[in-house]
């Protein structure tokens, strides 16, 4: 069992990872354990590099945007709550780009590995509410969405955001089409 002020600590150093990530990926590891009030040992206690570090600030975010979907789908209707959680997606995929210098070829491959499974679950949920309320075509596949939303965020990060505009091309294109 952790102890709770070690599970804290873990919490505030994701937390202040994740913050200085994405203000700067050239942050080391010491100016984390600082800003996070620890001391070295404990910060390398829990990562024990920095790629470490990256990679759970990574999957802790996958893991945030996820557990979004139940509480969206019960706001708002599967279509909309859909552009939401793919604007949170996109956002994250954009600080993954960040963290990606910090990150070795290899490790990279192990994270897109590891969170491809729960996001396309968390997409075949949003799509299996709209394909029930008819609001999403019956032939829509979460994995081609996935590889769609893949071109958001460097549109994002052009400098006209051309995100918004085109994840409503996507999200159109997932509407059941008339019979012709």
């Amino acid at each position: 069992m952790v102890r709770s002020d070690a599970r804290e600590n873990r919490v505030r150093i994701l937390a202040v990872a994740r913050e200085a990530f994405t203000e700067d990926g050239a942050t080391s590891m010491n100016q984390i354990a600082q800003r996070a009030g620890v001391g070295a040992g404990t910060l390398y206690r829990n990562f024990p590099t920095r790629e470490t570090l990256v990679l759970a600030v990574y999957q802790d975010e996958v893991e945030r945007i996820i557990a979004t979907v139940p509480v969206l789908l019960a706001e708002m209707p599967p279509l909309e709550a859909l552009r939401h959680w793919t604007t949170g997606l996109v956002e994250a995929m954009r600080r993954k780009h960040g963290l990606g210098d910090a990150l070795s070829p290899t490790a990279h491959q192990a994270i897109t590995e590891q969170t491809y499974g729960p996001v396309v679950a968390a997409i075949t949920e949003l799509f299996d509410a709209g394909k029930k309320d008819g609001s999403i075509r019956a032939d829509a596949d979460p994995g081609d969405f996935l590889q769609l939303t893949g071109a958001l965020w460097r549109a994002a990060s052009s400098p006209v955001d051309r995100a918004p505009r085109m994840l409503a091309l996507i999200l159109d294109g997932l509407r059941p089409q008339p019979p012709r």
